[in-house]
């Protein structure tokens, strides 16, 4: 498919979510054996063979943990800029192997270069567990080096960056599972079917709620550990000076400080956005465009390292009348209201890592909940819409990967919720109603808005294919 603007247009739209409709009635379960036209007839095995890219937190917690269940899956190389973190994460798969087998295994290679480690032919797929703005960067090199990807969420750091990953993944005809693990999660699916079906009347409104990050000090610039590539890590962002709490914590894996640096992410409206604007998405049926208006305000700190946004609320309208209201002042979870009641959907006790809060006592909440109860014990009948069904979001992507038919979170659907919280997020910055065009994916009339669509990149890290 050609690499152009016109990527995106109806004709994709309408195709690909056929396809992912019928990806959702896909085999009950695993081949044992992965056919020899996705290995490649010299195959070294009948296994999956997998590379980590960034092997912190929300790998070790999630990503490798989560593939790592899967026997058809082999986690054979690991790769990451802070050396340190690099032995660890091959210490971690091999004793995992080790504790399974019952048998020493030491057969996970190490690599301080994802494009070394990209030119392994005998790796398939791989994870991306990295910060936000080296996303698209790592994506990008890996679907163009022939391998499926897993990536975190959100897609990219700027919409332009999303556009040009997805635009790759499908030139190199490659399976990319984006980490919106919402969608596997029984409740969230149902919430969607129960919305898409009419329970709760036509939908008007949805609400979403998100934590907020406070802010912070001042932090005074730090000695470069001699384990870290800081350039590397750095990526495609401007030079800042190295304080530990501007990277990752050097003797844990608790939460990264990166998360609250715009040079870096915008934040919780993409960080925890992206997982509700996307399923709000699919219960709303626009999954393949986004918002026509915008609007809001929000805090940000006027001093010190932390900058992504603090307390927030931003309105988005839709072609077909619907408004989203995003805050930081609702609860946390995706309510959407009809004429004929309400629907709210959460994650419950779900953590993706250690780190992640759980609500509990008097602010615990149930993951579904409706303005009658009739409503979440209905039954979708097999003649109404019924979604992509899956049960685990990495054992999804494998299945993929196997049946090279779409995955329930595939890049697009990904870039597209991923885009509208990025559209919130310009509207936090210039105060005022911003006007959007989803199919072109610029905004009418407004060139301060549309200078804020990309954003610099230094050499030699710069994103490729970008208009």
């Amino acid at each position: 498919m050609p690499d152009n603007k016109g990527f995106n247009r109806r004709d994709f739209m309408k195709s690909t979510v056929k396809t992912g409709v019928a990806t959702g009635i896909a085999s009950l379960g695993f081949p044992t054996i992965v056919p020899a036209h996705v290995m490649g007839k010299d195959a070294p095995s009948n296994k999956i063979n997998i590379g980590a890219i960034g092997v912190g937190r929300i790998s070790r917690d999630h990503d490798m943990a989560e593939t790592l269940k899967y026997d058809h899956a082999r986690i054979m190389a690991v790769c990451d800029v802070d050396s340190k973190r690099l032995a660890e994460g091959k210490q971690y798969v091999n004793e995992y192997y080790t504790k399974k087998t019952g048998k020493a295994y030491d057969g996970v290679s190490m690599y301080g270069d994802h494009q070394e480690m990209l030119l392994n032919k005998d790796i398939d797929a791989v994870l991306i567990s990295t910060p936000d703005h080296s996303h698209a960067f790592l994506g990008i090199h890996a679907v163009e080096a022939g391998k499926d990807v897993y990536l975190q969420k959100p897609a990219s750091l700027t919409i332009a960056e999303g556009r040009a990953l997805s635009n790759a993944v499908h030139r190199n005809g490659k399976i990319l599972q984006i980490g919106s693990q919402q969608r596997s999660s029984p409740q969230f699916r149902y919430a969607a079917e129960l919305v898409r079906n009419g329970r709760i009347g036509a939908l008007k409104e949805v609400f979403i709620g998100l934590p907020s990050d406070p802010g912070g000090e001042v932090e005074p610039e730090m000695p470069i550990p001699k384990t870290l590539n800081y350039d590397a890590w750095l990526g495609s962002t401007p030079y800042s000076y190295y304080t530990e709490k501007r990277v990752h914590p050097q003797n844990d894996y608790s939460r990264p400080g990166w998360l609250r640096c715009e040079q870096f992410g915008a934040g919780m409206i993409t960080g925890w956005g992206t997982h509700h604007v996307d399923i709000a998405h699919w219960g709303m049926d626009t999954e393949y465009t986004g918002p026509v208006e915008v609007w809001g305000k929000a805090d940000f700190p006027k001093s010190g390292l932390w900058n992504v946004h603090g307390s927030f609320t931003t309105y988005g309208k839709y072609a077909n009348g619907v408004k989203m209201t995003i805050s930081t002042e609702l609860p946390n979870g995706v309510k959407f209201v009809g004429t004929e009641g309400w629907i709210f959907v959460t994650r419950g006790d779900y953590r993706a890592s250690a780190s992640d809060p759980i609500p509990t006592g008097k602010n615990k909440v149930l993951p579904l909940t409706a303005s009658n109860n009739k409503i979440i014990t209905s039954v979708i009948g097999e003649n109404e819409i019924n979604l992509y069904k899956s049960t685990d979001q990495h054992g999804n992507w494998l299945e993929s990967i196997v049946s090279r038919k779409q995955p329930i979170s595939p890049v697009e659907i990904g870039h597209r919720s991923c885009s509208t919280c990025l559209l919130h997020h310009v509207a936090m910055k210039l105060k005022r109603k911003i006007y959007w065009d989803p199919m072109n994916e610029r905004f009418i009339n407004d060139d301060e808005a549309n200078a804020m669509l990309n954003r610099p990149h230094r050499f030699p890290y710069e994103v490729k294919g970008l208009d």
